[in-house]
C-alpha cells in the first residue's frame, strides 16, 4: 500500500508541474506571437510614426500644379501605394502592402480631396502581387479600397490594370480582387487593362490622358503586356507623369530587367528620356532599375517605397531593400534617393519611418521639391546606409 501512495502522489506532483510549465509556455507564447500589427517603435529609436502629417507642409502642395505622395503603409511589410494629384483630380496607384493598410491609405487620401469633390478620378494597379493589391482584394465585401471609394456617396471614374497575369480564380486573393473590381464597375467605374489604353482598342481608352494644369499621364508599352513571364512583376503597368515639355516621373511598378529592357527597346512608341522623378522599380532590388534603363532616364529623384533592411524576403543582408546593386547603379546619376520605411527587427515587429511618407511637388518652371513625414535626409547620409551600403567610386558626391 505503501507503494501505492507513494506513486499516486509522485503522479499528482508531476501532474502539476507539467500543468505550471503548460502556463508558462502558453504565456510565453502569447507574448511572443500575439504583438499588433502596428508600428512598435523602440524607445531609442529617433522617428515620426506619424503616416499622415510630420513635417510634411501642405500650403507647398495647395501652391504646387502636381504633387506625388508615397505612402508609408502602417504595418512592417513593404509595399506601394501611390497618391498623385494635379489640381482636383486624384489617381490612386496600388493599394499594397496588406488587408491592414486599407484605413491607413483612406485617412491619408480622402484629405486631398477637395470640399465637394468625391470622385477618385483613376485608379491604376500594376499587378498582381498581394504587396501591391492587397487593398483591392479583401475577404470582405465592405472593406477594399473599391469599397471605401465607390459608397456614400464617392465614386471611381477610371480603372487601369494589369493585362496580364499568371494568377487564376483559384487563387484566393486574385478571386476577391475580381469580386471587388466587378463590384467597382457595376457601381459605375471605367475599366481598361494597360493593353487597351496602349492600342486605344476599347471605346474611352487612351494611351494619354490630360489631367489637367499642363499635366498629363502617358502609358508606356512594354512586351509583357501581350507576352507570358515567369514571374508577375513582368507584368507591371508601366506609364510617366508629363509636366509641360521638360518633366517627366516614371512609375515601372515592379517591372524587372527584361521588362526595362522591353521599354528601352520600344523607343517609337515611349519616347523616354533623362526623368525628374524615378520610383525605383521593385523597391530598390538588384532585379530591376538596370543600367540600361537608368543611362536613358538619368533620374534627378529617386524614392524607394520599401522598408529598408527587412528580412521579410530573404535573410541575406545584401539581398535586402535597397541593395548594394540598385545603389551602384542609380547613385551615378543622383544622390537625392529617399526611402518610405526602415525595419528595427523584423521578427519583433519593430520598425519605423526612415523618411516616412515622401511627397514630390511640382509647377512647371521651378525645381521640385521634396517633403517628408519623418526628415529629408537623403539615403548615403543616413546611420543605415552608412553600416549596410556603400557608394561606388563613380557616386554622384
Amino acid at each position: 500500500m505503501a507503494k501505492k501512495k507513494n506513486s499516486l502522489l509522485k503522479n499528482v506532483i508531476t501532474g502539476i508541474f507539467c500543468f505550471i510549465i503548460a502556463a508558462i509556455v502558453s504565456c510565453v507564447g502569447t507574448i511572443l506571437f500575439s504583438l499588433p500589427d502596428s508600428y512598435k517603435i523602440p524607445e531609442k529609436v529617433s522617428g515620426n510614426s506619424s503616416i499622415s502629417s510630420g513635417l510634411i507642409n501642405s500650403s507647398v502642395i495647395e501652391n504646387s500644379d502636381l504633387s506625388i505622395h508615397f505612402l508609408e503603409l502602417g504595418n512592417k511589410y513593404t509595399g506601394d501605394c501611390v497618391l498623385i494629384k494635379v489640381g482636383d483630380t486624384q489617381i490612386l496607384v496600388d493599394g499594397g502592402s496588406k488587408a491592414s493598410s486599407v484605413p491607413h491609405i483612406t485617412n491619408y487620401v480622402d484629405n486631398y480631396f477637395d470640399e465637394g469633390d468625391n470622385v477618385l478620378d483613376y485608379v491604376i494597379i500594376t499587378h498582381a502581387h498581394e504587396d501591391h493589391y492587397a487593398g483591392f482584394a479583401t475577404n470582405s465585401h465592405t472593406e477594399s479600397l473599391f469599397d471605401h471609394y465607390r459608397t456614400n456617396g464617392k465614386s471611381i471614374g477610371t480603372i487601369i490594370t494589369f493585362s496580364n497575369t499568371n494568377k487564376d480564380s483559384s487563387n484566393k486573393m486574385f478571386s476577391n480582387y475580381q469580386r471587388e473590381l466587378g463590384e467597382a464597375i457595376i457601381s459605375g467605374a471605367k475599366h481598361y487593362t494597360s493593353l487597351e489604353c496602349i492600342n486605344q482598342s476599347k471605346a474611352g481608352a487612351q494611351k494619354t490622358y490630360d489631367l489637367g494644369n499642363g499635366v498629363e499621364l502617358n502609358f508606356l508599352y512594354q512586351k509583357f503586356y501581350e507576352e507570358k513571364s515567369t514571374t508577375e512583376n513582368n507584368y507591371s503597368v508601366c506609364f510617366e507623369i508629363k509636366q509641360g515639355k521638360d518633366k517627366s516621373y516614371l512609375f515601372t511598378g515592379d517591372l524587372e530587367k527584361e521588362g526595362e529592357l522591353s521599354l528601352i527597346s520600344a523607343e517609337s512608341e515611349n519616347h523616354l528620356g533623362e526623368v525628374e522623378l524615378y520610383k525605383a522599380g521593385h523597391h530598390g532590388s538588384k532585379t530591376s532599375s538596370c543600367s540600361e534603363l537608368l543611362e536613358v532616364i538619368q533620374p534627378k529623384i529617386v524614392v524607394v517605397t520599401c522598408v529598408a533592411g527587412s528580412s521579410e524576403y530573404t535573410s541575406k543582408n545584401e539581398n535586402q531593400f535597397p541593395t548594394q546593386e540598385f545603389i551602384n547603379n542609380v547613385s551615378i546619376y543622383t544622390n537625392q534617393i529617399y526611402v518610405t520605411s526602415l525595419c528595427i527587427n523584423y521578427s519583433a515587429n519593430q520598425f519605423t519611418s526612415f523618411n516616412g511618407t515622401i511627397v514630390v511637388c511640382s509647377n512647371p518652371t521651378s525645381k521640385s521639391q521634396v517633403l517628408c513625414s519623418n526628415n529629408t535626409t537623403i539615403l548615403k547620409d543616413t546611420e543605415w546606409f552608412k553600416n549596410n551600403r556603400k557608394l561606388p567610386a563613380n557616386a554622384v558626391a
